[in-house]
């Protein structure tokens, strides 16, 4: 396509700055929603609170990491990962604390980035014709579709949820506006619209559940309370300030801040478990890496995967997504939204990618800012997550709408792959070295192994010929 800014190009100051808003605009909604999802009740730890200017600021500063491993040639911008939830829930989960917890967060990450880093030395030495022989598309497909699929109760759940402790009633239909409007932006809206139909959504829900809730203080209806309106309230706690504008207290807010203080009490066996819940995940990741980068790459006309290489942006990623949690928490990986507004806007300046990281860390210090986006109700949340994990399920299935499904040997593997991983396949062992500690292999990771086994264990039979069926057997004439 014929881009208005190429990769090396730099718009006017005022320009930049629309540009940046733009893209923090188009990755901001799902960047958050990972944070506000994680935080909840753990029956080991208790209420976790994950801070979403935390998020901003660990995103920005893994985007920064994976431009230096790129060389600055490469217009992606890095958020908060889904794919990842049910890990970062597991490092909660199985957690001796909630400190233990946030450490937990930093470790799989790095075990996760440390994947990406043996592909990319393994992609550097050998190619990369191993990597579509052991997760072609029939496996990485519906493996992709299984981690939207998976999530789908989360969704539900938190559309029929009023943090303030309102009406369920009401919170669904808060949380059904803000679906609705997510939905008519994406298909009818124009240009800038069109890329961020996530945060018109929010902001749609957000005012439909704030007058039910101005109106229920007002009246002491409390079926109305859709928002908790502590974060605001405690803006002014202690008085107008400098506190009242900017967040001066970040440092604590950070996770490795609160992982420190976790060191101590970390044991083998929940760091076996944290690689077996992060690992796994990160080989599904690592499909959309390269779906990623072969997108934007047909968009500037120009193969990223050669220049500067996928051993590059493995690096990028990985590298990135252990700094970036560090910060927030979050592992992050390439943003399809980032690519899309690439594409819409004809901007692939990768200056524009750099002032939106910077943008994302400056903005997370403005408290007014991060009270927003703390009050934001799990219902509005829950509405904009039945369209992005139903996203992730869809990317899978359209892996999978290239593969021969005629073919058995393919039925198969789709298959197992899907009824393994919605039926909740898990394995849960106990080793010797974790000091009787439980260790599980998620349902997601079991059904990924079970379809590379089923895929290797059916690579021997040979593909129909031209005047047979799939099955292999002649053509009643």
């Amino acid at each position: 396509m014929k881009l208005v800014y190429g990769i090396k190009d730099k718009p006017r100051f005022s320009q930049l700055i629309v540009f940046a808003f733009q893209q923090l605009l188009a990755i901001m909604a799902a960047t958050i929603a990972v944070p506000m999802i994680i935080s909840g009740h753990y029956d080991s730890v208790g209420d976790v609170s994950m801070s979403t200017a935390a998020a901003l600021v660990g995103a920005g500063f893994g985007t920064l990491v994976y431009l230096l491993f790129t060389k600055f040639s490469s217009p992606v911008f890095l958020g908060s990962s889904f794919a990842f939830l049910g890990s970062m829930s597991a490092a909660f989960a199985g957690a001796a604390s909630m400190q233990v917890g946030y450490l937990g967060l930093i470790l799989g990450a790095v075990f996760a980035g440390l994947v990406y880093v043996v592909l990319a030395i393994v992609v550097k030495c050998v190619g990369v014709n191993w990597i579509n022989k052991l997760m072609p598309a029939v496996v990485i497909g519906p493996t992709v579709s299984i981690i939207g699929l998976s999530l789908a109760g989360n969704a539900v759940g938190d559309l029929n949820t009023a943090p303030a402790g309102g009406s369920t009633y009401l919170a669904l239909v808060c949380g059904l506006v803000t679906l609705a409007v997510t939905v008519l932006c994406s298909v009818y809206g124009k240009k800038t619209i069109k890329m961020i139909p996530f945060v018109l959504g929010i902001l749609a829900g957000y005012v439909v559940a704030l007058i039910l809730t101005i109106i229920g203080t007002v009246s002491g209806n409390d079926a109305l309370l859709i928002i908790n309106l502590a974060p605001f309230k405690a803006l002014v706690a202690d008085g107008v300030s400098v506190k009242t504008f900017i967040n001066v207290d970040f440092f604590n807010q950070l996770t490795f801040t609160q992982a420190l203080k976790g060191v101590k009490d970390l044991d083998g066996g929940y760091v076996v478990n944290l690689l077996f819940a992060y690992v796994p995940v990160a080989f599904v990741v690592f499909a959309e890496h390269i779906a990623d980068h072969k997108n934007i790459s047909s968009i500037i006309e120009k193969d990223l995967l050669q220049d500067p290489g996928l051993s590059r942006t493995l690096l990028g990623d990985g590298i990135g997504s252990m700094v970036g949690s560090l910060f927030g928490g979050c592992p992050n990986t390439t943003y399809g939204e980032s690519v899309g507004c690439v594409a819409i806007s004809g901007n692939a300046s990768v200056i524009t990618i750099l002032a939106t990281a910077v943008m994302a860390i400056l903005i997370s210090f403005i408290n007014p800012f991060v009270a927003f986006l703390s009050s934001i109700p799990n219902c509005c949340m829950g509405g904009v997550c039945i369209a992005l994990y139903g996203f992730i399920a869809v990317s899978g299935l359209k892996m999978v709408q290239k593969v021969d499904l005629e073919d058995n040997r393919n039925l198969f593997v789709v298959s197992i792959i899907l009824i393994s991983g919605i039926g909740g396949l898990s394995l849960s062992f106990t080793l010797p070295v974790s000091g009787g500690k439980v260790i599980t292999i998620t349902s997601i990771a079991c059904a990924l192994i079970l379809g590379i086994l089923t895929n290797v264990m059916l690579s021997g039979k040979k593909k129909a010929k031209d005047g047979q069926k799939a099955d292999n057997k002649p053509e009643q004439k």
